[in-house]
């Protein structure tokens, strides 16, 4: 593991002023799918779902942002809010100060109550009819086969909310609340089960990604992320069952690893265009190092391994550019970039994270605590997206001091026995 060279006092700075810009305006913004929230097409007077998928492919794929043209809603994510109370945990255990007010001056956050107030909005907005606790985007989004609605929850975004909730009851942000968190969140099993149909295959088990997606395919990064959820709740309530589950879902996503060590997005491959994609193979790597560290087990250290080479090797240019596949390096997406500061900063590859994060600084940042989108081959898209941008880029920043800190702890901690 490579300890790294960047001054964490910038990183604390960047974490501080894109925690600033999202709070300023309270969680709230534009996000990458939500062309279905445009006031214009919901008032035109009939519902046809190639219209539908034209203005939202349009409002997405735009080189500028023409959300406003379209009078597109801003709004709060469930998987960005979860993300900015995971940034907000960290930036409080940092003990981080603001000081990107624009006069050099240094003032005192809250970054505890900003934390506790992202998770109670995690509870009053997730989503209710289900057999567990779950949580979904709150817009539609138009679908080849079917319309996804705000009321259909995911396991991605279910799973970041359970990882804060449970991070914030360890802070104690649940104290003296009518339900401590983990007691909330513990019936997400039951959501896995029976709304997402877990099934055990010879391979080991899995699951759907959203409840109303069909049985003939598989979403594997959704797989991954539900089988460590289950192994949080393990570690929580000392339950074997959750870990025996969560990890026969992680055995069938091991099982469907390539020869290169990545992952397609959906077993089968054909059930969708996407290929070996950067931020989609990190969720699986990220699920795998999780694993690790809640179980202290090496059960998939040669799969992490190959995963890691590939990730490192195929999916990122040797400056720290995220390419967008195993075969394209165009686009380059901020959530790949933060997606790969999270991973090797997980994994304690800290020059890595840092190529990283040097060059998301200096190809997508804005400055003042706002990035962009994405930088195509002859232009970048200067729009900027609350959870895909800013709750990637706060928490990925966070992971990366967050593991900084805790691997100098550890030295000095060996140092000191040493002596």
């Amino acid at each position: 593991m490579s300890q790294g060279t960047m001054d964490t006092g910038f990183a604390g700075q960047l974490l501080g002023e894109t925690l600033r810009y999202a709070r300023e305006r309270e969680y709230t913004g534009w996000d990458y799918g939500d062309g279905m929230s445009s006031r214009l097409l919901q008032g035109m007077p009939i519902e046809n779902k190639w219209c539908n998928i034209a203005v939202q492919e349009t409002i997405k794929r735009a080189p500028v942002n023409v959300r406003p043209l379209f009078l597109v809603e801003q709004r709060r994510n469930y998987k960005g809010t979860a993300l900015f109370a995971m940034a907000n945990l960290a930036a409080d255990r940092l003990d981080l100060r603001d000081g990107a007010d624009g006069r050099g001056s240094e003032s005192a956050v809250d970054y505890a109550t900003e934390a506790h107030e992202c998770c109670e909005w995690l509870i009053e907005h997730r989503t209710p009819g289900y057999a567990g606790f779950c949580g979904a985007h709150r817009h539609e989004i138009q679908h080849l086969d079917i319309k996804g609605l705000p009321e259909y929850p995911d396991m991605v975004s279910t799973s970041y909310a359970v990882q804060a909730l449970l991070a914030a009851s360890d802070a104690g942000l649940d104290a003296g609340a009518e339900s401590a968190y983990p007691d909330i969140v513990e019936s997400v099993a039951d959501f896995i089960d029976e709304d997402l149909a877990y099934e055990e295959i010879p391979e080991g088990a899995r699951m759907k990604y959203v409840p109303t997606w069909s049985s003939d395919h598989y979403t594997l990064n959704a797989v991954a992320l539900g089988g460590v959820t289950l192994l949080e709740l393990a570690a929580r309530f000392d339950d074997p069952t959750h870990r025996e589950r969560g990890e026969k879902l992680l055995d069938y996503v091991v099982s469907r690893q390539r020869p290169e060590g990545g992952w397609m997005y959906r077993d089968p491959p054909s059930a969708s265009h996407l290929s070996m994609d950067n931020h989609h193979n990190g969720f699986v790597i990220e699920s795998l190092l999780r694993h690790r560290a809640l179980t202290g087990s090496s059960r998939y250290a040669d799969s992490l391994d190959d995963a890691l080479a590939f990730y490192r090797d195929d999916l990122f240019a040797p400056d720290g550019a995220p390419n967008w596949d195993e075969s394209s390096a165009y686009p380059r997406d901020i959530h790949a970039a933060a997606q790969g500061i999270i991973v090797f900063s997980r994994a304690g590859a800290f020059d890595v994270a840092e190529r990283i994060l040097d060059w998301t600084v200096g190809n997508l940042y804005a400055g003042n605590g706002r990035f962009h989108f994405r930088r195509e081959r002859f232009y970048t898209k200067r729009i900027t997206l609350m959870r895909w941008c800013e709750a990637w880029m706060a928490y990925a920043v966070a992971t990366y001091l967050t593991h900084r800190a805790e691997a100098s702890e550890g030295e000095a901690g060996s140092a000191s026995r040493i002596r």
